[in-house]
């Protein structure tokens, strides 16, 4: 049987990405935040330089196309990080697009105009301002205070041949005739990449939406540029649980490039996930990346970082391919005999555990059948006679979690010694 008439995908119903090419700078790209956004987490610990550059050969591997260093500005330590990783991305010729996030202020500016010089390649230069209104009444700016300081800033960068994304802070918290004013005027100076930011985790679908249809129809447009001018990058967070739905609805709003980071560290309740993003539009064939290597990443950022990975995280987590439970697990069990990977891998699941470098394991507990035992046994090179079995499955009821696979060995071996 042909594979598609197994699942009946309503997903596809209705949908298609609608993206004209010639309207934008390049394809979908990638942009990943865990080295800068990603360590601001409270809970976060900054790793080792080498650790660092280890994180970093990884999103290389997965083809993720630029890539936050870190904060210049925030001192000489993290100058020295920014530095080793630029050596690094330099001396093994990575095809990753670096970046740093600075101040609007000239001195956060002035570390990579040295860097640019020394390694001989872009460093894209984040300049961030806040421009919503409570921002605006908190620090008691005005609009025209934020276009003197961005002005300031964007105008010394482009000055010194350092490429500029100018972010704009809290952006889906911004009046719209505040976002077109000081987007209109980055553009003029020179900058040709904007960001636009979900910084306090506000925005639904719809909004992203809407406030990018803006940017692309009317702020950019207006502003006298073509649109595959100025690349769009989308910013998101977590703090209503919306970051990978956003990051999904800025893909389909025309968005050039999607930030988040691994596990979706970050400040307060974290950034939208990139590992769950890339998930999500890999499934969808809207990317084609091998992402075999993306459980590893995540295993590296879970253990440098000291960023959560619970049990039942999407994908990455321990549970996201385990099941002890007897029907569930005799289906997944009856495609694997088969040797049917493909079928395994679906006909319980709704990620395919081997596109991102894992696989279905079935345990036994207090849900589990006897199918469950023998295919335990039979992998673990025990022979499944029926009193094994039997035993085993008693122990197994009597457990009010699933057992580790320590535990039924200590069983199994008990039973064949007595």
């Amino acid at each position: 049987m042909n594979e598609k008439d197994l699942i009946y995908d309503w997903n596809s119903i209705n949908w298609e990405l609608k993206r004209d090419e010639t309207k934008h700078p390049h394809d979908i790209w990638f942009d990943d935040e865990t080295l800068r956004d990603g360590l601001q987490s409270p809970s976060a610990r900054n790793p080792t330089i080498e650790q660092k550059i280890e994180l970093l050969t990884y999103m290389e591997k997965l083809g993720v196309q630029k890539v936050d260093l870190g904060l210049p500005g925030a001192g000489k330590f993290h100058v020295e990080h920014i530095d080793a990783m630029l050596k690094h991305i330099v001396d093994n010729d990575y095809k990753i697009r670096p970046g740093t996030a600075v101040r609007t202020l000239i001195s956060d500016i002035e570390p990579l105009i040295d860097l640019q010089a020394k390694y001989e390649i872009p460093i894209q230069a984040s300049a961030f301002l806040g421009t919503s209104p409570i921002r605006q009444y908190s620090e008691a700016w005005t609009i025209e205070k934020l276009i003197s300081t961005m002005e300031k800033a964007v105008g010394f960068a482009i000055d010194n041949d350092i490429p500029v994304m100018f972010v704009t802070e809290d952006t889906t918290r911004s009046r719209p005739e505040d976002i077109k004013q000081i987007y209109t005027r980055a553009m003029e100076l020179g900058a040709d990449r904007l960001c636009v930011c979900d910084t306090c985790g506000h925005v639904t679908p719809n909004g992203t939406k809407q406030l990018l249809n803006f940017i692309q129809n009317e702020v950019i447009p207006d502003a006298g540029f073509r649109r595959n001018q100025i690349e769009i990058n989308w910013h998101g967070h977590q703090d209503r649980g919306l970051g990978i739905a956003n990051n999904l609805a800025a893909v389909e709003a025309g968005a050039d490039v999607i930030h988040g980071t691994a596990l979706g560290v970050g400040e307060r309740a974290g950034n939208a996930p990139l590992d769950q993003t890339l998930v999500n539009l890999s499934l969808m064939g809207i990317i084609e990346n091998d992402l075999t290597l993306l459980n590893e990443y995540m295993n590296k950022a879970h253990e440098y970082i000291e960023v959560a990975l619970p049990r039942n995280y999407p994908v990455f987590g321990e549970d996201a391919f385990e099941t002890g439970t007897g029907v569930h697990a005799s289906a997944v069990i009856k495609a694997m005999k088969k040797g049917d990977h493909w079928l395994a891998d679906r006909v319980y699941s709704g990620v395919p555990a081997q596109d991102f470098g894992l696989k279905q394991i079935i345990r036994i507990g207090h849900m589990s059948g006897k199918s469950n035992i023998i295919w335990w046994l039979e992998k673990n090179n025990y022979k499944p006679n029926e009193d094994l079995v039997a035993h085993l499955f008693d122990i197994a009821k009597s457990k009010r979690k699933l057992m580790t696979d320590e535990e039924v060995v200590s069983v199994v071996e008990n039973y064949i010694k007595n």
